[in-house]
């Protein structure tokens, strides 16, 4: 965590989710394919087992984009009363990129946050440590 703190936390956030890097080393790929994270990374060895943003990039996906798609084509609608078809080929496009793009970038934001930040279920680090068999007190971040 090295680069994180020599360039500070929110820079580095940013450009490891921009670019789906390893949070730690900045090299290796954060993503095998378009949304699933590799377990390991390749340059640096860091376990991705800590990472577990769940629905949250589904969920930051349909807040900042979707929500707000949705009102515009609601306008359009209103205001212009177009035919359903000019809806088929202008909104349905539109939402359905405007939900699945921004995806994968909200996803490595949170996975380079969590580890960043060093983020994970509280009362949960004895329960890795036996998983994983470490010594009582060791990181789960440090790998």
């Amino acid at each position: 965590m090295a680069i994180a703190t020599d360039t500070g936390a929110f820079p580095w956030i940013l450009k490891s989710e921009w670019k789906g890097l390893c949070p730690r080393c900045g090299k290796g790929r954060m993503f095998r394919c378009w949304l699933k994270v590799v377990d390991k990374c390749e340059a640096c060895g860091l376990d991705y087992r800590f990472a577990s943003p769940d629905d949250g990039p589904a969920f930051f996906s349909l807040c900042i984009v979707v929500f707000p798609l949705t009102f515009v084509v609601v306008w359009v609608q209103v205001a212009f009363e177009p035919p359903w078809w000019i809806h088929l080929f202008t909104s349905l496009p539109l939402m359905v990129l405007g939900s699945l793009l921004p995806l994968r970038p909200i996803k490595g934001w949170l996975v380079a946050s969590q580890y960043v930040n060093r983020a994970h279920e509280a009362g949960t680090e004895k329960l890795w440590n036996r998983l994983d068999g470490r010594a009582a007190g060791s990181d789960l971040f440090d790998g």
